[in-house]
């Protein structure tokens, strides 16, 4: 199913330095994230600009490229490109700093764990809904295997996080799951019940306490287990390593679980808990307020990987998280709304922005963000204040969510809970506020900035050239060819997402001279500012993109020399670009020229009708209503 995305897949690949330069490769819900052993290696501008990729970002230690919803697809090829599991170097030290370290630290061991959690959370919101309505009783036996289901996740999270914590720090995660174990065996249990003291040898006294649900026990305990399974494993000699290193470890690390780093980690979880508790009681407006304001600052700096685990703490000590779950739901509606609205009023970045914005409202935000409200700034202003509204709405009405989850729309099931509908009730509002103030303010920021760009495209035109039509009746018609060259079908361009039509339909042309003119008689809408694509808009209503080699963006316009402007009436055949051909070839890139029909959908047919070669000027697609 990913075959579609080996091209782009090599190509980051490539322009991250190689698979010798990465040392690690995963993904999240929409960026691939590598760490890399030279960040200087990395071709940042040839990312960003490649199509197919929605921008760059550095945080926490690791060198992000956001894809969007499709990126385990993209992934899935990447991870042939690249063999992690034979390397041994880390990156060095000094590329990294303490606080980076941390937060690659929290992520990597919290976020593998996350589907589980979200499962087991929209478990425990169907199991509030089935109570709220009466269709279960709390003591049936329905609702205690639900409450199974659900529980058996958050009861035996040490054991996840110790085999997720094992997997980051390079130790045996199977041995780490075995002295998570350990702490969540029956017996143990029996013994913290029972409340009599546990002597170890009738020497070493083990504190009493219960560590299902625990966070911070684990994680200390795994931290020390790795120093000293590497140790281990470098004094055993390999013929008996098998039986002495798993032996010994469970042995120290037992005795150190039970006797020093559990109560340690124990104590350090309670000091967490009476933090949470304060914080709830007396100040519960200040997490909301900054995650629902900061959460898109945070998610470019890649911060937010070492403050969304806050929550599942917060509900492991206390039953709800108010710390993560509001704020995050909150800032998330507002980015939606800020960018929904600008889809709606752009046509231009509509294609983009529209998508991006239902995304976000699945909790999503990535595309929104890197795709429309960060470049264009305003709509990432008003989410910003939109969020901080919403989420002071949510602290103030101490509003807590039950359940760990996505921050988007069916998220809202995880507040109810507490024998109350009110946290829901509550969330909306905060949400609706969140999604209102975005939307008003984007509305108005909208007409001051993009009317600024209006009147400066006015002034540099000329008087005499007439704007294009705000609307156009779908007209049956056809295109002619806009360079000669050999004409291929869309779906051998060597570029996966034209390839695969995300676009729109159309057709490839190779070209053999480089003299781009007209297709039709219409108004052009667009002409890159590194000169490597022409938008127009026919006469007969066909948004036609015409995209000149590729990867041909890097070349930063040189090969390039236009004819025209947005806003020019041209005539087919009429000439719009001059192409250096052989400094794009020099370059070692493809000359494929791309042209697109963007609004496919509008039209019943998009017709190649020419094979083999043409010329400039030969009828090359036909447009069926």
């Amino acid at each position: 199913m990913s075959k579609k995305y080996e091209g782009l897949a090599r190509d980051i690949v490539r322009l991250v330095g190689g698979k010798e330069n990465v040392t690690q490769a995963y993904h999240c819900q929409t960026r691939l994230r590598f760490t890399l052993a030279d960040e200087g290696k990395a071709d940042e501008d040839a990312i960003k600009a490649h199509d197919g990729v929605v921008g760059v970002i550095h945080g926490a230690g690791q060198f992000q490229v956001c894809i969007g919803p499709h990126v385990a697809d993209v992934f899935e090829e990447v991870e042939k490109l690249v063999d992690t599991g034979e390397k041994d170097a880390e990156p060095p030290a000094e590329k990294k700093g303490a606080f980076d370290r941390v937060i690659d630290f929290v992520a990597g061991t919290f976020q593998p764990i996350i589907p589980a959690l979200s499962g087991a959370g929209m478990v425990k919101a169907v199991m509030a809904l089935l109570t709220t309505f009466g269709l279960i009783s709390t003591d049936s036996q329905t609702y205690q295997m639900l409450n199974i289901f659900a529980d058996g996740v958050f009861y035996f999270l040490p054991i996840l996080l110790a085999f997720t914590e094992a997997q980051k720090l390079k130790c045996n995660p199977i041995l780490a799951a075995g002295v998570a174990a350990m702490m969540l065996h029956p017996n143990w249990s029996a013994f913290v019940s029972a409340a009599e003291p546990v002597n170890f040898f009738e020497v070493i006294p083990f504190t009493l306490a219960s560590y299902g649900s625990s966070v911070i026990p684990i994680i200390l305990i795994v931290f020390v287990q790795s120093f000293m399974e590497k140790w281990l494993n470098k004094h055993i000699p390999a013929s008996v390593n098998l039986v002495f290193v798993p032996m010994l470890t469970f042995l120290v690390m037992g005795t150190l679980a039970f006797s020093v780093l559990g109560p340690i980690g124990y104590i350090v979880g309670e000091w967490l808990s009476v933090f949470f508790t304060f914080l709830a009681e007396n100040a519960a407006w200040v997490p909301a307020v900054l995650i629902g304001g900061l959460c898109p600052v945070m998610v470019m700096f890649g911060i937010h990987n070492g403050i969304a685990p806050l929550g599942p703490i917060q509900m492991a000590d206390l039953g709800y998280d108010s710390i993560w779950g509001p704020g995050n739901i909150v800032s998330n509606m507002a980015q939606a709304s800020a960018g929904l609205v600008v889809a709606l009023r752009s046509k231009k970045d509509r294609k983009v922005a529209m998508p991006g914005a239902i995304t976000a409202f699945m909790g999503i935000t990535e595309p929104i963000l890197y795709g429309t409200n960060l470049p264009k700034k305003y709509p990432l202003v008003a989410a910003m204040i939109g969020g901080a509204c919403g989420g002071l709405y949510a602290g103030l009405t101490q509003t807590h969510r039950f359940a760990t989850g996505s921050g988007g729309l069916p998220a809202v099931l995880l507040y109810i809970g507490d024998g109350t509908m009110q946290h829901l009730i509550n969330i909306i509002i905060a949400m609706l506020i969140a999604a209102g103030i975005s939307a008003a303010l984007t509305f108005v920021l909208y007409s001051h900035f993009e009317k600024d760009e209006e009147h400066a495209t006015e002034k540099e035109a000329p008087e005499s050239v007439p704007a294009a039509p705000a609307a156009l009746a779908l007209v049956s018609g056809t295109l002619v060819a806009p360079i000669a060259g050999e004409v291929l079908p869309m779906e051998s361009c060597s570029d996966p997402i034209f390839a695969g039509k995300g676009m729109g339909d159309g057709c490839v042309v190779v070209p053999a001279d480089g003299t781009l003119v007209s297709p039709c008689d219409g108004t052009v809408s667009l002409v890159a500012d590194t000169g490597h694509a022409v938008g127009l808009v026919s006469d007969q209503g066909a948004e036609i993109l015409i995209h000149i080699g590729i990867d041909t963006v890097n070349l930063e316009g040189k090969p390039f020399t236009a004819h025209v402007a947005p806003g020019d009436r041209v005539s087919a055949g009429q000439l719009l670009m001059d192409v250096d051909l052989e400094q794009v070839k020099a370059a070692g890139l493809s000359t494929e020229t791309m042209v697109i029909v963007t609004n496919t959908p509008d039209f019943s047919a998009v017709t190649t009708t020419a094979s083999g070669t043409v010329a400039a000027g030969d009828e090359l697609l036909d447009l069926t209503v």
